[in-house]
């Protein structure tokens, strides 16, 4: 349990020392802008291409894998928005975002640095599959349902929301990074000494800046009430996410343990921050949208840990069947 521990403490302590920092400080929440800007744009695009370009064809086109976390992260959407629809009456905006606060997990902020913590670099490939498709899911999903709900005569006509999805999905940095790594690793393409030694720094310094910023943000985003739906919500994201990708994992393919327990992991993360900003997006549920972001991170320190130990102690199965 303390080799768990060495694992994870460092890991929240950022994201804890972000948080107190903010409190200290007490910096306008647009004062992070800069830092989100280089996580996003500049220090994460280069940790995943460094990543992908190292690594072997074959195991960018395991479909099954892929099949199998994409469904279990819509699975538990479609749960979270059902009970958000008969909790609402019907309000599909509303359960969008419910939903999405049950599915759609941390997977860029905090999904590389603790896959790689935990597993190394065997993890590199599964993190990148789940992270591209479960954000394309997302990035689909999102406008759609808006659209959905939006009975105004001026809402955008279907091709105009075609289009934003399309460029939400490729003209995203880490998508975009993705690939470009993808194709250096069928191409065989090594960067100059240099160039890979300025990539090295960035990617190095994607996790640490990515967990103190989101405990900024987590900070300067107070929880005024707890909203009733976090019995629902946090129970559903950070246990019943994970045993449903556990268990379609299993069933579908054979992988190996590393893959398994990273798709469990990335999926047993708490609520990403761009639940917040999408419900801010969209002027629904804006502040239950913040509560549950917090909430799911708090509760995943025990969670989390909980699952590291028994992955890493061999307790869970790597394969359920």
């Amino acid at each position: 349990m303390a080799s768990v521990f060495g694992l994870v403490l460092p890991f929240f302590g950022l994201i804890a020392l972000g948080f107190v920092t903010a409190r200290v400080t007490r910096q306008p929440l647009e004062a992070l802008g800069w830092m989100n800007t280089f996580i996003i744009y500049v220090a994460l695009p280069a940790l995943f291409f460094n990543l992908l370009a190292k690594t072997p064809v074959e195991e960018l086109t395991q479909w099954r894998f892929i099949v199998g976390t994409t469904l279990s992260t819509f699975a538990v959407f479609a749960l979270m928005f059902v009970i958000g629809i008969f909790r609402t009456r019907g309000r599909v905006d509303e359960s969008t975002v419910m939903g999405l606060a049950g599915a759609y997990g941390n997977i860029g902020y905090m999904g590389p640095g603790l896959a790689l913590l935990a597993f190394g670099e065997a993890a590199v490939v599964p993190v990148a599959l789940v992270f591209c498709f479960d954000n394309t899911l997302h990035f689909v999903i999102a406008p759609l349902m808006m659209a959905l709900a939006d009975d105004s005569p001026d809402r955008p006509p279907a091709w105009k929301l075609a289009l934003d999805v399309a460029g939400r999905i490729l003209l995203h940095p880490f998508i975009l990074a993705t690939i470009v790594g993808i194709t250096a690793a069928i191409a065989g393409f090594r960067p100059p000494a240099a160039a890979q030694t300025l990539l090295d720094y960035l990617a190095g310094a994607a996790a640490p800046c990515a967990l103190f910023a989101m405990g900024v943000t987590l900070a300067l985003r107070p929880l005024r009430r707890i909203p009733a739906e976090t019995a629902f919500i946090v129970p559903i994201k950070l246990i019943v996410h994970p045993v449903i990708a556990y268990v379609l994992v299993s069933y579908i393919g054979d992988f190996p343990p590393v893959w398994v327990y990273s798709a469990m992991l990335l999926a047993a993360l708490p609520s990403a921050t761009n639940v917040f900003v999408i419900a801010q997006q969209y002027g629904v549920w804006v502040e239950r949208a913040s509560a549950m972001v917090l909430l799911t991170t708090v509760g995943s320190v025990a969670t989390v840990t909980l699952l590291l130990y028994l992955m890493t102690n061999s307790i869970l199965p790597p394969d359920l069947f």
